[in-house]
C-alpha cells in the first residue's frame, strides 16, 4: 500500500514472476550441480587418460558458461526487476533483512564468474591439478550461493521465529532451511544430468555418446532417492497450517500437485532410456524432452511453495496485498483507501464510484489475480458468482477462503468493490 501498483492486467504480477523465476532458477540450479558434473567429469576423463571425454568437458563448459553467465544473469535481472515493480513492499523487507546475506551472495556469484572463465580459457594452459582445483573453486562458490539464497527464499514460506523477534539468524535458519538446502543440492545434481543428456546427444562418435549418456543418466538416476528423501522431509517440515493449505483447502494446486507426481516416474523412465544406445537424432530429441519434463517438475514444486505462503507473500507477517498483518485491523477502520499512499480518490463519492472501485481492486485484489489472463482470472469468478454469492466470498476470505487475505476495507469500500465487479469485470 505504500507504493503505485504496476497494472500488470492480463498476465497478473504473480504468472510473470512465477514464469521468470522458474526459467531462472532451473538455470540457477544448473550452475550449481553443473559445476560438479564439470569437474568430476574431467576428473574421469585425466584419470582414464581419455582424451574424448576431456574435450567432450571442454565443450561442454562453453555451453554451461553461455547458458548459466549469459541466459541466467539475464533472468536473474528480471527478476528483480519484476519482484521490486509488482511487490516493492516485499522486496524492501528482504532487502532491509538480508542485506549481510545478499552481499555475502554477490560475493560467491564474483567468485563463480571468474573462476568458471578461467577454467574454460586455460584448458591447455594450466597444469591438470590447477585446472581441477578451480573446477572445485567454482562448484564451492556456486554452492554456497545457493545456501545463501536458499535461507533467503525459504524465509517468506516458514519465517519462524523472525516475525517476533526480527532477529537475521532466525529468519535465515529458519523452520525449513535444512530440508530445502538438501532437496535442492540433490536436485541441482540430477539437472546436470538432464543437460549432460543434451550435450552428450551432439557427440558424433557413436561410443564416446552412448559412454556419456550413460554417465550422464547416473547423475540423474543415482541422486534420485536421497532427492525423494528431501522431498519428504521438506514437507515434513512444513508448519501443519501451511501443509493444509497446499494439500488440501486450495483446489487450484492440485493440478501441480498431479504433474509432480507424474513427472518422477518419467524421469526414471526417461533416465534409463537414455542409456540405451540410440540414433543420434533420437537421442537429441529425447534429450530436449527430458529437459522439458525437467522445468515442469520444477515449475511444479515451485507453485507449490509459492502456494504455500496464501494468503501471505511473506508468511504470517504480510498479505499478498502488501498490507502488514499487523495493520489489517488499523486499514480496515479507516479504509483501504484512507489508508493507502498513492491513491487518487481518497474519498468515494456518487461520481468517482468507478474510479474508486478500480483503485480498491488495484490495491487489493491485482497482486493476485489476472483480468482475463492464465492465472486466477477475475472474470471467471466473478461470471460464476452472483452479487449475493461475491459479498459472500469476500465475508469469507480469510475463514473458509484461507488462501486469501481478509477482506481489509470497511463495508462501504467491500460494497464499491463488488459493484465494480460485477459493472466493469462481468462483461
Amino acid at each position: 500500500m505504500n507504493y503505485p501498483v504496476w497494472q500488470l492486467e492480463f498476465l497478473g504480477g504473480g504468472f510473470l514472476i512465477a514464469v521468470i523465476a522458474i526459467i531462472h532458477v532451473y538455470i540457477a540450479q544448473f550452475a550449481v550441480g553443473g559445476g560438479l558434473f564439470l569437474v568430476l567429469t574431467e576428473h574421469l576423463g585425466r584419470r582414464n587418460n581419455d582424451p574424448g571425454i576431456i574435450d567432450y568437458v571442454r565443450r561442454h563448459t562453453k555451453f554451461f558458461l553461455l547458458l548459466t553467465m549469459v541466459f541466467g544473469a539475464l533472468t536473474g535481472v528480471g527478476i528483480w526487476f519484476t519482484i521490486s515493480l509488482l511487490n516493492p513492499s516485499a522486496t524492501s523487507v528482504l532487502i532491509h533483512t538480508f542485506v549481510f546475506a545478499w552481499s555475502t551472495e554477490w560475493t560467491f556469484f564474483v567468485v563463480e564468474i571468474v573462476s568458471l572463465f578461467i577454467y574454460y580459457y586455460t584448458f591447455d594452459t594450466l597444469s591438470e591439478r590447477k585446472h581441477l582445483i578451480m573446477g572445485w573453486i567454482y562448484f564451492g562458490a556456486a554452492w554456497m550461493s545457493l545456501f545463501v539464497i536458499n535461507g533467503i527464499i525459504d524465509f517468506m514460506l516458514t519465517p519462524g521465529a523472525w516475525v517476533e523477534n526480527n532477529n537475521f539468524w532466525s529468519g535465515f535458519f529458519n523452520p525449513t532451511f535444512w530440508p530445502a538446502l538438501f532437496f535442492r543440492t540433490f536436485f541441482s545434481i540430477m539437472i546436470a544430468g538432464l543437460f549432460g543428456f543434451l550435450t552428450a546427444s551432439f557427440l558424433k562418435d557413436k561410443k564416446l555418446r552412448t559412454t556419456m549418456l550413460r554417465y550422464s543418466a547416473k547423475w540423474l538416476l543415482v541422486p534420485f532417492v536421497l532427492f525423494l528423501a528431501a522431498s519428504w522431509w521438506y514437507r515434513a517440515s512444513l508448519p501443519p497450517h501451511i501443509e493444509e493449505i497446499i494439500f488440501q483447502k486450495m483446489p487450484q494446486l492440485r493440478p501441480f500437485i498431479t504433474l509432480f507426481m507424474a513427472c518422477s516416474p518419467l524421469l526414471i523412465l526417461g533416465g534409463l532410456i537414455m542409456a540405451i544406445r540410440m540414433p543420434s537424432g533420437l537421442s537429441r530429441s529425447m534429450a530436449a524432452v527430458m529437459l522439458l519434463i525437467g522445468l515442469m517438475y520444477f515449475g511444479a514444486f515451485e507453485f507449490l511453495r509459492e502456494g504455500g505462503r496464501r494468503p501471505y507473500i511473506i508468511y504470517d507477517y504480510m498479505y499478498s496485498n502488501t498490507i502488514l498483518k499487523k495493520d489489517l485491523d488499523q486499514v480496515a477502520e479507516a479504509g483501504v483507501l484512507q489508508q493507502a499512499k498513492w491513491i487518487e480518490h481518497k474519498r468515494i463519492t456518487p461520481d468517482n464510484l468507478g474510479a474508486a472501485g478500480r483503485e480498491l481492486f488495484n490495491v487489493l485484489c491485482l497482486s493476485c489475480h489476472s483480468i482475463g489472463g492464465p492465472l486466477n482470472d477475475i472474470r471467471q469468478q466473478v461470471r460464476m458468482s452472483s452479487p449475493e454469492e461475491l459479498n459472500l466470498i469476500f465475508a469469507t476470505m480469510g475463514k473458509e477462503r484461507p488462501y486469501m487475505p481478509p477482506f481489509a476495507g470497511n463495508e462501504f469500500e467491500k460494497q464499491v468493490l463488488i459493484k465494480f465487479l460485477n459493472t466493469n469485470i462481468r462483461r
